[in-house]
């Protein structure tokens, strides 16, 4: 007789087990979460007054003396069920600032509101797809290197060739590396002029801009075929107290708008000087979009954006081919890593640069897989709306697991390990399947997200 595959016996043996049905209510808890971790240890809820013990907890109960809690990886390639998680939450957070709830009032949407996108510049000539030609020429002419400086395909969106350099040679891969890692000092500065400019076109001393006015955003990084990230911001302009202030009336959608693109236009960031690189002077791409969200409707969707930052944010730099995200811990590691030999290129300079000690406060090595960007995926001001924190403390209360007013809880665990056997992962991805599928059937009888 055959035997069976281990991955099935083991699934065998945990719905054997006679605590399945516990096993299976802990696994439903966490929604059927693929790298559950583990704690052992006990709660106990006591009488402030009194110090009478009201409840207690303990997981020597439980299967396996342990209790599952969830992982909380953001990305969709690491854990599904907790990537779908932290989209929503995303969701209602980025919403909550265009449209008010979760302790926002209603007014934000109101307020001038900017839906703006922030390229990377040109490092090189990359194959683009689309309905046109990628790089039409009617000369055959070739660079300095030999390679061509056209190219007459037609690409379609999934094709192996786009975002590859048309040279490789020619391809700036210092330049890509470095501004990668100066993103989130460009953002900073963008965000510095926009208010500047905002003071100097009201009339206002620069410094005192926080006294009539309020700049809040939300802005999430997305990585583009050719490896560079770009980044989509909700920009919100309110009174100086944040979202219960109205902003002053010269606060307009225009003015906001024309702060943006001005500010675009002239942040600059110097590197650190290399005798083996010099001095670069790192800029936004020439494409920014600028569009403005409207309380009437005439705007983009305020859903629809919120929706779209939430998309992105469950994105793991893998899932472009841009980087990867395991971390590289030596040069070897560069070569078997699952991305084009374009990525490989911009993780090799990383790490080369990384051992100059001009560039050491970068952590370009650290950063390697991530092709020297070291911001966060998701970045928000705090007055823009809610937190993850409030929404996931919003979200215990729901199901009951908020602590008991005036009571004193002594709390004692450890971590006790992690992740699923291989039958235990087969029976939590059935779970978190189910799961996924009632939420969307649901979400279509009652016609919300």
């Amino acid at each position: 007789m055959r035997q069976l595959p281990e991955t099935d016996r083991d699934a065998i043996r945990i719905a054997q087990d006679p605590q399945f049905a516990r096993w299976l209510e802990q696994i439903t808890a966490i929604g059927g979460c693929a790298h559950p971790i583990y704690l052992s240890g006990s709660t106990t809820a006591l009488d402030e007054t009194t110090g009478e013990i009201l409840s207690h907890y303990d997981t020597r109960d439980e299967p396996g003396e342990r209790l599952s809690v969830r992982c909380r990886n953001r990305r969709a390639t690491v854990c599904a069920p907790c990537s779908r998680l932290h989209a929503g939450d995303t969701f209602h957070l980025v919403r909550a600032g265009l449209i008010g709830g979760k302790n926002v009032p209603d007014a934000v949407r109101h307020r001038p509101r900017l839906f703006v996108t922030l390229t990377a510049p040109s490092f090189g000539p990359v194959h683009r797809a689309g309905g046109d030609r990628c790089h039409p020429r009617r000369d055959r002419s070739s660079c300095e290197h030999g390679g061509s400086l056209g190219c007459g395909a037609v690409h379609d969106t999934d094709a192996s060739q786009v975002g590859q350099p048309l040279c490789s040679d020619c391809y700036d891969y210092t330049a890509h590396a470095l501004w990668h890692a100066h993103a989130g000092t460009l953002w900073d500065r963008f965000v510095i002029g926009v208010r500047r400019h905002l003071a100097s076109s009201a009339g206002l001393v620069q410094s005192r801009f926080a006294d009539h006015a309020r700049l809040s955003f939300a802005r999430v990084a997305e990585y583009q075929k050719r490896g560079a990230v770009h980044l989509h911001a909700v920009v919100r302009l309110d009174g100086p107290d944040g979202p219960t202030d109205e902003p002053p009336v010269w606060g307009t959608v225009a003015r906001l708008s024309d702060a943006v693109r001005a500010s675009a236009r002239r942040v600059v960031v110097r590197t650190p000087y290399s005798p083996a690189v010099g001095e670069l002077a790192l800029r936004w791409g020439a494409q920014v979009d600028v569009r403005p969200l409207r309380a009437d409707g005439l705007g983009p969707d305020d859903d629809a954006v919120a929706a779209y930052v939430a998309k992105y944010v469950t994105k793991g730099a893998n899932e472009t081919g841009a980087g990867t995200d395991h971390r590289l811990t030596n040069w070897g590691d560069i070569a078997t890593a699952p991305v084009t030999d374009h990525v490989r290129n911009v993780m090799r300079v990383c790490w080369r640069l990384g051992g100059l000690p001009e560039y050491e406060p970068l952590h370009l090595r650290l950063w390697a897989h991530t092709l020297g960007y070291r911001g966060h995926i998701l970045t928000k001001s705090r007055a823009y709306s809610t937190t993850y924190a409030v929404l996931r403390a919003e979200r215990a209360r729901h199901v009951g697991h908020a602590d008991i007013p005036a009571t004193i809880s002594e709390r004692n665990w450890r971590y006790a390990g992690s992740g699923h056997s291989p039958g235990g992962a087969l029976l939590a991805a059935g779970l978190a399947e189910d799961i996924a599928t009632n939420r969307e059937v649901s979400r279509d009888e009652i016609g919300v997200r």
